[in-house]
């Protein structure tokens, strides 16, 4: 069965978000998301299995070559303004009513899916969840966004939400949450707010993958006992935040297999919140 378009997946969602604030399509085919008077696309920013890559090029080479670098498991969903598309913005971060919240980040994650499946990409799609959203819904997380991926005919499987480091350092919380969004068919990854939480992620609950900054790791020395606790978890442990080529070398030193951050991607990396 062939995928709908994005102009398909656009036509299927009248009213979506009420007013001013909605999903359109552009005319360069792809959607376009208008919050607060202001456009917003998608741009994906590649995560990457360096393990195999086999690496032998020197890092002189052109690093957005995606050969480069290994396979792509899968992109991050980000929202980039229209109207000035190097700068750096969390549209969400200035909204402090929490119904308009909930609503403009269900908004910026259906954008992303509707671009990145419309355009028949291939592997996973991060997307991050705003803390205050997690706040605002008391339960049954997950299910909106399922619900209506499978109207779309969308797979959640495919999706993999991202939980804020302030979820992720609650325990009972986090654990109450993995179970949820994996009850409605996504994949669950936790941002780690330092290298010791590793240790209370078997009390957590099944994550399917774990993401923790590279320059933090690399600064406390905690890539190895990391990447060997991660291992020991049979976790994938993404590294994100690898800003240049020299981080990337000394993470490779250690084995390290899924990286992330500017170095193969020209996305400002501050448009990501997590």
């Amino acid at each position: 069965m062939q995928p709908p378009t994005i102009a398909q997946l656009v036509d299927m969602l009248p009213g979506f978000v009420p007013g001013e604030d909605r999903l359109f399509l552009a005319a360069d085919g792809a959607a376009r998301a208008r919050l607060d008077g202001i456009e917003y696309d998608s741009v994906y920013q590649p995560i990457f299995d360096a393990g195999h890559a086999g690496i032998t090029q020197s890092l002189s080479a052109s690093p957005h070559d995606v050969a480069h670098f290994g396979d792509e498991i899968g992109f991050q969903g980000m929202l980039r303004r229209v109207d000035d598309p190097n700068s750096p913005t969390d549209p969400l971060s200035y909204i402090d009513d929490a119904s308009h919240l909930v609503g403009m980040d269900r908004l910026s994650r259906m954008l992303h899916a509707i671009n990145f499946f419309g355009a028949g990409r291939p592997s996973m799609l991060f997307l991050s969840v705003h803390e205050h959203l997690l706040k605002s819904v008391k339960y049954d997380h997950g299910r909106h966004f399922s619900e209506l991926l499978l109207s779309l005919g969308l797979n959640p499987a495919r999706i993999v939400i991202e939980l804020p480091e302030s979820a992720v350092a609650h325990r009972t919380f986090v654990g109450y949450l993995i179970k949820s969004y994996q009850s409605f068919g996504f994949k669950v990854a936790g941002n780690l707010p330092n290298a010791g939480q590793i240790l209370s992620v078997p009390e957590m609950g099944r994550l399917d993958f774990i993401k923790i900054s590279a320059t933090n790791a690399l600064r406390d020395g905690m890539v190895k006992p990391l990447v060997s606790y991660a291992a020991r978890l049979k976790t994938p442990l993404i590294f994100k935040h690898v800003d240049d080529a020299t981080q990337f070398e000394m993470l490779l030193q250690f084995d390290v297999r899924f990286v992330q951050g500017a170095l193969f991607s020209p996305v400002p990396e501050p448009a990501l919140k997590n």
